[in-house]
């Protein structure tokens, strides 16, 4: 059965909340029910029939085909079984507090990318802003599960206060990458930009593509053959087939932030 398919009318000319139009809150509406839900973020109204030409189908699986780096909140809270695709770009805080399911972007996303997601899988072929699986101001954990892959680049303080879960990026990644993080594990497959990664890391893995100066709190202890990383190796064959060849290599292993528990650890190439 084919998806349900919002297709755009034209660019958006204010910023709109899609949170209302994950595939779980749209199961048994018709589409002049789902016309009328309002989106807008404005004083001036705006529902999705403004929008978006609506066409029924299977409401497990949503598609949006045209995007927009103003759809802020598309799949937040998604639950898990449900599936979403976008065939364009798409604004701030994608997958935000998602419980599970899958979300596919075949453009760029905005900041905040899986913020508070507890589950979801995540895929974003081009690159991602700033904060990703980052908490909000006022908010203490960052992203506590799931995975997300971007196949681009990503902004500054990725992974910053991450929780648990798995972030891939196959570009390159900002400053301050892994900042704070609690645990989880972030493999970045580029360059890392500036001098504080993994800074006031917990207990949070760090893989590097290539060999680096890290910060004085990161203490070296020597080049192994993790037998763990071997086995992660596998596991993530079918997600990122760079994540898997550098972690079945030899890596050198830097534990820290030594600043704090030093309980973390970065890895680089042998």
């Amino acid at each position: 059965m084919k998806p349900l398919l919002f297709t755009l009318k034209a660019e958006p000319d204010q910023r709109l909340d899609l949170s209302p139009l994950t595939p779980d809150r749209l199961v048994g509406r018709s589409a002049k029910e789902i016309e009328t839900l309002s989106i807008g973020t404005t004083r001036e109204s705006v529902t999705v029939g403004d929008i978006f030409k609506v066409k029924l189908g299977d409401a497990t699986s949503v598609r949006f085909d045209g995007g927009s780096d103003r759809f802020d909140l598309l799949g937040a809270k998604l639950l898990p079984g449900f599936e979403i695709h976008v065939e364009g770009d798409v604004g701030a805080q994608l997958g935000r507090a998602a419980k599970g399911g899958t979300i596919t972007v075949a453009g760029d996303a905005g900041p905040y990318v899986a913020s508070q997601s507890a589950g979801a899988n995540i895929d974003i072929y081009g690159d991602a802003g700033d904060f990703l699986g980052a908490p909000l101001a006022g908010e203490i954990p960052g992203m506590s599960g799931g995975r997300v892959v971007v196949r681009g680049s990503v902004g500054a303080r990725c992974g910053d206060r991450l929780r648990r879960g798995i972030i891939i990026v196959e570009g390159d990644a900002g400053e301050d990458l892994g900042a704070r993080a609690i645990a989880g594990t972030i493999i970045v497959l580029g360059t890392a930009e500036g001098e504080r990664i993994g800074y006031l890391n917990k207990r949070a893995t760090i893989v590097l593509s290539e060999q680096r100066e890290l910060g004085p709190t990161y203490v070296d202890c020597g080049a192994h053959n993790l037998g763990f990383a071997k086995l992660f190796a596998k596991s993530l064959a079918a997600e990122s087939r760079g994540a898997s060849r550098l972690l079945s290599g030899r890596l050198q292993r830097f534990a820290g932030d030594t600043a704090v528990f030093g309980k973390g650890e970065v890895l680089l190439p042998a």
